[in-house]
């Protein structure tokens, strides 16, 4: 599955855009896409794993678009007293 990041997404007109981290070129991504997964309305900035589709006229488009949760922050070591 490819990842990137959401450009923008209007659930009032059901579609927006992902820039993937592999490519130049954006792709579209319906509402139905973040559906199936159970989620209604996207951030711009979230990251996100996606399946890219190529449609009958040969343009790409994002299915089973799934947030990514971010990393959990690393712990610095603690400095061992004497």
């Amino acid at each position: 599955m490819a990842q990137g990041e959401i450009l923008w997404f209007d659930a009032t007109r059901g579609f927006g855009f992902i820039r993937p981290d592999m490519g130049p070129k954006d792709v579209f991504m319906h509402v139905s896409a973040l559906a199936e997964a159970g989620i209604a309305q996207i951030a711009a900035g979230s990251k996100v794993e996606f399946e890219l589709v190529q449609t009958g006229d040969g343009r790409l488009t994002a299915q089973r678009v799934l947030p990514l949760l971010p990393e959990p922050a690393r712990r610095q070591p603690r400095a061992v007293r004497r």
